[in-house]
């Protein structure tokens, strides 16, 4: 995200107050500084959330938990493992492993069984051939080929309009641009959905009692929201490179 916004300065660089009226890059910096600092105030409240949830100790280990909500899914093939760092937690469905941070794996803490249990709910989703997951997995080459292509390409793209070139390979940048941030939406209803079976598992399973329930859903609730900001930023600059590019081709 850096990267691309590195790649924004630049072509509101080349732009010129011919180009288009002064307030519509007003409207457009807003919207791009303003996800920015929205972005960085929920990934502030979501870690802050678990911070404070990881001191709330619990009967059993996040590694328990994801055993034993596989086991209570009936889910035999998919193993929990360790994996290193700080909220690198993700289900693989490749080779139907749940991988859980150190952090988490050995913490028995409210945070790390709300963690456990979202990632083991992909599992299920897998299980059940739940559709979103289904379309996010076949998705992921072409996201990845696009994102490696998609910050040279708007590079080349805006360097030619500086020069007075075409804007069309700004388009293709744009189209693999708006191949991650569809992707990014897509991903908002298969965490949404991971989280409410990891909750209503969790209540199940007599784990935590109401006030623990409430404590589980907001840590949850503030991870699933760097989602929907992230999907929300990356929508503000495919909208921002939109407008450029239409604003190139009105000058033809």
């Amino acid at each position: 995200m850096i990267e691309l916004f590195n790649i924004d300065l630049l072509s509101y660089t080349v732009q010129t107050a011919e180009t288009a009226p002064t307030h519509s890059y007003t409207i457009y910096w807003l919207i791009l500084l303003g996800s920015m600092l929205l972005s960085w105030l929920v990934s502030a409240r979501m870690k802050s959330r678990f911070s404070e949830y990881s001191q709330i100790s619990i009967p059993v280990t996040g590694r328990q938990v994801a055993e034993q909500m596989l086991k209570d899914n009936h889910i035999t093939d998919v193993k929990v493992i360790s994996t290193p760092g700080h909220l690198t937690d993700h289900y693989n469905p490749a080779d139907k492993t749940v991988n859980l941070s150190e952090s988490v794996y050995n913490s028995n803490s409210i945070a790390a069984a709300a963690v456990a249990a979202h990632e083991v709910g992909h599992a299920v989703q897998h299980a059940q051939a739940y559709h979103w997951l289904g379309l996010r997995s076949a998705l992921v080459p072409i996201v990845q080929l696009s994102s490696n292509l998609v910050g040279i390409v708007l590079m080349i793209g805006i360097v030619l309009l500086a020069m007075g070139g075409s804007p069309w390979v700004l388009g293709l940048g744009i189209g693999l641009f708006a191949v991650t941030t569809a992707f990014a939406f897509i991903t908002l209803p298969v965490e949404f959905d991971a989280s409410s079976r990891a909750l209503k598992w969790l209540d199940r399973s007599h784990l935590m009692n109401y006030f623990d329930h409430g404590k589980a859903k907001s840590a949850l609730f503030w991870a699933a929201m760097t989602y929907v900001v992230g999907a929300l930023s990356s929508l503000a600059m495919l909208l921002y490179y939109v407008f450029i590019f239409l604003n190139a081709r009105g000058r033809e």
